[in-house]
């Protein structure tokens, strides 16, 4: 089907990017064959790294020409294998694109490169009092380009929003090479079609991100962060929905059972929590007024206590807040180092059916003799859920985890949600797409990709198969 890489292909892609810049080599190629998802990977036949937008349309006018794969990448951390090269070809990284471009105070906007990490962007407008939001638990290590194709999320969702509700504007190299630009500097535009919040979530099969233009607000000047556990999961369920019921609408509000926190220390080798627990609410406010941060304290403590928190502890130093994040943030990063072999799902059902979500996994896991940990962004009902083989023979592992998961997706839909929040489809989740979007909602996907990729070379065999 597609065109194999041949030396005058690869002499071309000398020519456009420079030597320096594609690799054949093997610790490059089994390097790009995967992204953070545990047990997927596809090599490719060559790895590209382009500095300038101009090269990757260059590049795009070659692979559309000689019906060359590509498949673009950020910086690796997707857990969905969005950036796995199923079909070989081109690697088309992005990583070398990281520059911050402009920080436009008087607009309230940023313009970056692809490339730039999440937390180094931050960082910078910080520097300048404004706030980007949009946290993902890897914003030290993803790129703001892979935070637009996922549609990534984070912990701030509940208060602030996801990627989409930042990104004003971007850049595009089309797969047939054409350059586009949507959007811009500006807070309102109906002008036609919304061409950037398609592409936003879009993992990376319609186009190629040069250049994001993202919204900013000011930066708030005070934080307070609370550590509480619980005697069970639906205590701790209860306080959420009371929280958001009186009206208070927290920056953060995350949930992990306590084994997860059994994962964290294994990784961490520090003690991060209360054993006597069963499950912990990491809760954080923001704002730039002391007397309303205290009242929200209060009456955020008055919740917890009426149901059943074991403490409360409180932090508003950096230290203080940055150790009780660690073992959240950790997670995804300790399950691929000292975990073993698991899968993950990442979905999402309203706040109130948590839960019965989190019990569900329970029996599910306890019935299949395998281990669970269940934990994420309860204030906007995404639960990550990790899926441990343990001890289970390989066989039984093999046979049993495609039904799990497919009861998981079953139960999740039941109550009212979707299967994936965050993560994307990828090649992780493109078996389960129909479970949860009937065949005319996904031959309308597969219309909208046969328009922008009628020769499918753009990340070819994600989300589904055409």
């Amino acid at each position: 089907m597609y065109q194999k890489i041949t030396e005058s292909i690869l002499r071309r892609l000398v020519e456009i990017s420079g030597p320096k810049a594609v690799f054949t080599d093997e610790e490059n190629l089994e390097k790009y064959s995967r992204d953070e998802t545990i047990g997927l990977s596809h090599r490719p036949d060559i790895v590209v790294k382009p500095a300038t937008s101009n090269e990757i349309t260059e590049i795009m006018h070659l692979a559309n020409r000689e019906n060359l794969p590509i498949t673009p990448r950020g910086l690796g951390t997707g857990l969905s294998g969005g950036a796995i090269p199923l079909h070989g070809g081109i690697v088309l990284s992005c990583e070398n694109m990281n520059s911050i471009i402009e920080i436009d105070r008087e607009n309230l906007m940023v313009t970056a490169a692809p490339g730039v990490i999440t937390g180094e962007l931050q960082a910078a407008v910080e520097s300048e009092g404004l706030f980007y939001p949009p946290d993902p638990a890897s914003s030290e290590s993803c790129s703001i380009g892979g935070n637009v194709a996922e549609g990534a999320g984070g912990s701030r969702a509940v208060r602030y929003g996801t990627t989409k509700d930042y990104v004003s504007g971007l850049e595009i190299v089309l797969p047939n090479g054409e350059m586009i630009q949507t959007g811009g500097k500006v807070v309102k535009d109906v002008t036609g079609y919304n061409l950037t919040q398609l592409i936003v979530g879009s993992e990376g099969t319609l186009g190629v991100v040069t250049q994001v233009v993202l919204r900013l607000i000011p930066l708030p000047t005070r934080r307070m962060d609370f550590l509480i556990p619980y005697g069970s999961v639906e205590k701790a369920a209860q306080t959420v929905s009371e929280i958001i019921e009186a009206r208070i609408v927290p920056t953060a509000i995350e949930f992990m059972e306590n084994s997860c926190f059994d994962l964290a220390e294994d990784f961490t080798k520090k003690k991060l929590s209360f054993r006597e627990a069963a499950a912990h609410l990491l809760i954080t406010i923001d704002g730039n007024h002391e007397r309303a941060m205290e009242e929200s304290r209060d009456r955020i403590g008055e919740i917890c206590e009426r149901n059943g928190a074991h403490e409360i502890l409180v932090a508003t130093s950096r230290s203080a807040m940055e150790r009780m994040w660690e073992g959240r943030k950790c997670l995804f990063e300790a399950a691929n180092h000292v975990g073993g072999i698991y899968k993950s799902l990442d979905v999402v059902v309203p706040r109130n059916r948590i839960a019965a979500l989190v019990r569900k996994t329970r029996e599910v896991s306890e019935k299949h003799r395998i281990r669970a940990m269940s934990f994420g962004h309860a204030g906007d009902g995404n639960v990550h859920v990790l899926l441990f083989k343990g001890e289970l023979p390989d066989e039984a592992w093999e046979r049993q985890i495609d039904q799990i998961q497919k009861t998981l997706y079953s139960e999740t839909i039941q109550l009212g949600g979707k299967i994936t929040a965050e993560h994307g489809i990828g090649l992780l989740r493109k078996s389960y797409l129909s479970m949860n979007l009937d065949s005319g909602q996904i031959q309308l996907l597969k219309r909208l990709k046969k328009a922008f990729d009628p020769k499918n070379i753009l990340n070819p065999g994600k989300i589904f198969d055409l």
